[in-house]
């Protein structure tokens, strides 16, 4: 592992500080790796490469221009902006590589700057994350500019009296630090404010607390040019903080989805066994060890994330509407009263849960949002009205009733229809829900529905019955409680057929009733829609 020849002289240190620090170099993170680092030469660790991988360039001349376009921000008198990237990356792509390059800039070239590096395990980001940076460190040309102690790497003693001496800058945050973090007390991870500059890399980002990125956040809050932050990782898990940057924050990261067989250096026959193996391209392995995606549902998720896309990208066609009109429109109520719940209201005609937009409530008594529910249904005059009558929802229905309202006070808890499957009425109806999505529309844009549907695990009772994971429970993960969720789902709790239907109801000679139109849809089992027997004038089960 042999480097070039160190600084011996004065002369030759001042060079190389200059060179390193000089005003091409130190906005330029690619610039400063082509300068600090032997690519190519024999006998040394970087002799088989000519520079970084070509993603790896992509990043940093990213950051160059941010730089630029930060400065140029500063002069017209506006704040700079925070840098924010995250990539979901699958195996082998040098990701360690690129956070160790970007780091050791920072320091090199952001004199009394603080770094923060943490990782999603102590032992990941001591043998695996730490160990990856040391080893970069070692091999730079100004790697006599810090020593290493743990998991911190701070300016040598004597690099620490230049500084002071020559630029009146202290040491005591100007250091590369390994930190850990603990779910319990997330408030022992809280960085400095540093206005000299910070970098905060997250290494398996996935599986970082999403307490810890609330806190880490907190220390951009001062307007100063250097702020970065890293976010590197496969992509385990399709709930969290690091899900919701390629996501429902996307617009606040630099995102990067990268398939492990386009990146020069990578075995790629081996990626592709890795494929075959586990059943093809589609599958959650493939996902997140070679494509650099998402998993499509955890192995414990209640719903997946492919069919909550499928959700909200079906389209909504002239057709369909004229197909759909004779559905009839289910309202679902999940009442809330103060606190961070919010009262929700969704609609549903058939397959179409889009057209109509939800209503959020927050603050109100029992009085105000029974008031609230019996104007909705005035308006939208729906068929059937179902209320969580769990908490305060049971005093809305009371009230509703009272004002002879229709409704239906529905039971999370009680037990299911069919409690071989479901261990409670609430998993059932979510159930029912998760059934219908493949050829449901919900809207595109509706993030806390889309996060709702997408949060909940599942756990197997010892009866075999699935239970949904508690609100409560949920809560305790850091997740909101699945307000719009609720609301969603208890438009499927009562099977109903539409006014129109029912204005419509014949009888046969026989004195049976006939199914009538607007019943082709069965909220309970809506993979099998009714089949219209032209003999009979009866409904039977088929496919259509």
């Amino acid at each position: 592992m042999a480097a070039r020849k160190r600084p011996t002289t004065l002369a030759e240190e001042q060079k190389l500080y200059d060179t390193l620090t000089s005003p091409e170099v130190r906005d330029s993170p690619y610039r400063f790796a082509i300068a600090c680092w032997d690519w190519g030469e024999p006998n040394t660790p970087l002799w088989n490469f000519k520079g970084p991988r070509v993603w790896q360039r992509d990043e940093m001349e990213a950051i160059e221009d941010h730089i630029k376009s930060n400065r140029e921000r500063m002069e017209l008198g506006l704040d700079p902006r925070v840098y924010k990237s995250a990539s979901v990356t699958g195996r082998g792509t040098g990701k360690s590589a690129l956070f160790s390059m970007l780091a050791w800039w920072f320091f090199t070239t952001r004199i009394g700057s603080t770094t923060v590096v943490t990782a999603y395990k102590e032992d990941q980001l001591r043998s695996k994350t730490f160990a990856e940076l040391e080893r970069w460190l070692s091999i730079a040309w100004n790697a006599h500019w810090q020593g290493t102690t743990g998991l911190k790497a701070a300016p040598a003693q004597w690099w620490q009296d230049e500084i002071l001496k020559k630029l009146r800058i202290a040491s005591g945050y100007y250091y590369i630090q390994g930190q850990l973090w603990s779910e319990e007390s997330p408030g022992s991870f809280a960085g400095t404010h540093n206005p000299l500059g910070i970098l905060q890399v997250f290494d398996e980002a996935s599986g970082i607390a999403d307490c810890i990125w609330d806190v880490a956040e907190g220390v951009y809050t001062e307007p100063v040019l250097d702020r970065y932050w890293l976010a590197f990782g496969n992509g385990r898990h399709n709930t969290g903080k690091f899900f919701e940057c390629f996501h429902k924050d996307r617009n606040y990261w630099r995102i990067r989805n990268l398939d492990s067989r386009t990146v020069e250096g990578t075995d790629k026959e081996v990626l592709n066994d890795i494929i075959a193996k586990s059943g093809g391209e589609d599958t959650d392995v493939a996902r997140t060890e070679v494509l650099g995606q998402f998993p499509q549902r955890g192995l414990d998720q209640f719903i997946g994330r492919h069919l909550i896309d499928a959700a909200r990208f079906n389209p909504w066609t002239p057709i369909q509407e004229l197909a759909n009109r004779f559905a009839p429109l289910a309202m679902g109520v999940d009442p809330a009263r103060f606190g961070d719940d919010s009262t929700t209201m969704y609609f549903r005609r058939g397959r179409d849960a889009r057209s109509i937009a939800p209503v959020v409530l927050r603050g109100m008594d029992v009085m105000e949002v029974a008031n609230r529910v019996a104007w909705e249904i005035d308006r939208h005059r729906p068929d059937v009205v179902c209320i969580d009558e769990g908490g305060m929802g049971a005093g809305v229905v009371d009230r509703l009733k009272e004002r002879r309202y229709k409704v239906h006070g529905i039971n999370f808890g009680t037990r299911a229809n069919r409690p071989s499957a479901w261990a409670d009425r609430r998993t059932e109806i979510w159930g029912a829900m998760r059934d219908w999505l493949p050829d449901g529309t919900i809207q595109e844009g509706n993030n806390k529905l889309i996060d709702d549907l997408n949060g909940p695990i599942f756990t197997i009772e010892p009866s075999g019955a699935v239970r949904l994971e508690p609100k409560k429970a949920m809560k305790k993960r850091g997740l909101a409680s699945p307000d719009h969720g609720d609301g969603l789902a208890l438009t499927f709790a009562v099977p109903v057929a539409s006014a129109e239907a029912r204005r419509e109801r014949e009888y046969d000679r026989g004195g049976r009733s006939r199914v009538a139109r607007g019943t082709d849809y069965d909220p309970l089992n809506p993979g099998k829609p009714r089949e219209r027997n032209p003999h009979r004038g009866i409904y039977r089960r088929g496919d259509v």
